[in-house]
């Protein structure tokens, strides 16, 4: 089992950066590639990012390349989705979430964090 804890989410007005947290309990969060993904209301669950379990390899959804960065630390159990040059619809709720493999659909993603909401006002 493992359970991820996400923080940093906020009101931010466009052009901002933020960063998420994601912290996972366990002594096995190496083993996981880590996924982040966001949902914006009335919307499906998108991929953002993702990052293999030694961070060696990350991929982007296009509407965040060069804009957001993932990296993790496996001594600290934490991943991170660093955000820049935000814009209004990256409005969501963002979710990490941990898979034996490094992969941008949801279903391959065993364990979910809670979410953090993020509004971007333009």
């Amino acid at each position: 089992q493992v359970q991820l804890v996400e923080s940093g989410g906020g009101l931010l007005q466009a052009g901002g950066s933020l960063r998420f947290s994601c912290a996972a309990s366990g002594r096995t969060f190496r083993r996981y590639s880590m996924g982040w993904f966001h949902q914006a209301q009335g919307k499906e669950r998108e991929f953002v990012a993702a990052i293999s379990n030694i961070g060696t390899s990350t991929y982007y959804a296009d509407s965040v390349k060069g804009r957001f960065t993932n990296s993790r630390n496996n001594a600290k159990n934490t991943v991170y989705l660093q955000m820049g040059s935000l814009k209004p619809e990256d409005t969501a709720v963002y979710f990490c979430a941990a898979s034996l493999y490094t992969d941008s659909e949801a279903s391959k993603y065993n364990y979910w964090g809670q979410g953090t909401q993020v509004n971007v006002s333009s």
